[in-house]
């Protein structure tokens, strides 16, 4: 088993209202065919006092902060106190966490973000799941789609894993930075509170508590 991209490895599940999904699951690729479903029954359990339901299978927690030109098309849930601003777009199966911020014409489809994740400025998050207090900053994207359209492979640390998916962005462990501009190529896993330069083409594993300056030059931090 590839111990360092784990769920256990990546992510602290008191800090997501979707525990659950990851219940019987090891790697995080596996949990992305099951957001859909899983928001439609979560979202039927939310209680009532600290949620409302805006739209089919949209649950918005009331002390979020939606901006009137946002669109959101479940299913989705916004998380209480989350901030969705203008003119982002969440195209389904989205689950934004507490705390979280969906900024200015970003664009989220199948995801989920941990509490306090911020993607705040022109980012596009698709088949991905973004831990803990991750960031990505403006105009860094996940792609989630290979240029030859072939079924992903994770470059993982001990052994290379075919997923048999064609859709997988990236997934970010806790405390995760990425820096502006930014490309996290289709299937790349970045492990808890490492930083991305800016401008950078991810692909692959990048561990724990590193920095990633190019794909020759990945450092621990403190070093």
């Amino acid at each position: 088993m590839n111990e360092q991209i784990t769920i256990s490895a990546l992510y602290d599940l008191n800090e997501t209202i979707a525990a659950d999904i990851f219940k019987d699951c090891t790697y995080p690729w596996e949990v992305l065919a099951k957001i859909g479903d899983f928001i439609k029954e979560l979202g039927k359990t939310l209680p009532e006092d600290e949620y409302e339901q805006r739209a089919e299978d949209v649950w918005v927690a009331k002390s979020a902060t939606v901006y009137p030109t946002a669109y959101i098309n479940g299913p989705c849930i916004i998380g209480k106190e989350a901030e969705v601003r203008h003119c982002a777009f969440i195209r389904g199966k989205a689950i934004v966490g507490e705390g979280a911020v969906v900024g200015n014409s970003t664009e989220l489809k199948n995801v989920i973000l941990f509490n306090k994740v911020q993607v705040p400025h022109y980012n596009y998050v698709g088949d991905s799941i973004l831990g803990y207090k991750a960031h990505m900053g403006a105009g860094s994207i996940t792609s989630n789609v290979k240029s030859d359209k072939k079924l992903i492979t994770i470059k993982a640390p001990d052994m290379p894993i075919d997923t048999g998916i064609k859709k997988i962005g990236a997934f970010l462990g806790d405390g995760v930075e990425v820096g502006c501009g930014s490309v996290l190529n289709p299937g790349t896993i970045v492990g808890k509170n490492s930083n991305i330069y800016p401008l950078s083409s991810v692909r692959g594993f990048v561990p724990a508590g590193s920095i990633y300056k190019n794909k020759t030059e990945i450092v621990e931090k403190n070093q």
